[in-house]
């Protein structure tokens, strides 16, 4: 899957005080260029240094073949589906929260290649996290 990087930051969820801000900053600037946009969105998470609790990279994209800067997914990635409650306010936290204690738990192992939100038109989220073969 080839997506279109429509803006893109380096952060870190647990050392950088400023992630939730700077998260609210890009998407803030990606929907300003999202206005005419109705097909689905995505935040592609990629270019981990280890794991959940170390530096990564973080880009809002689409599927567009019309631009310079992308994404490529590999096709033969496996993933593991969580829908986001999106009737919490936190809902998108809280899905991050159960991903991280499954993986604390060892009843998820993930990638670290790409996991990726999949934002619908009709409003529903979902997370998709790469899991080991």
């Amino acid at each position: 899957m080839k997506l279109k990087i429509i803006k893109s930051i380096r952060t870190n969820n647990f050392s950088d005080e400023r992630v939730m801000q700077k998260i609210t900053e890009m998407w803030k600037e990606a929907s300003a260029h999202l206005t005419n946009h109705k097909n689905l969105t995505y935040g592609v998470y990629y270019q981990y240094e280890s794991n959940y609790k170390d530096n990564y990279s973080l880009s809002v994209a689409i599927e567009d073949n019309d631009g310079e800067s992308f994404i490529e997914i590999p096709n033969n990635e496996k993933y593991e589906i969580f829908k986001v409650d999106t009737s919490e306010e936190q809902g998108i936290y809280n899905t991050w929260s159960k991903i991280w204690e499954q993986e604390e738990a060892g009843t998820l192992e993930r990638a670290y290649s790409y996991d990726f939100e999949k934002y619908y038109p009709n409003g529903e989220i979902e997370i998709y996290i790469a899991i080991k073969n």
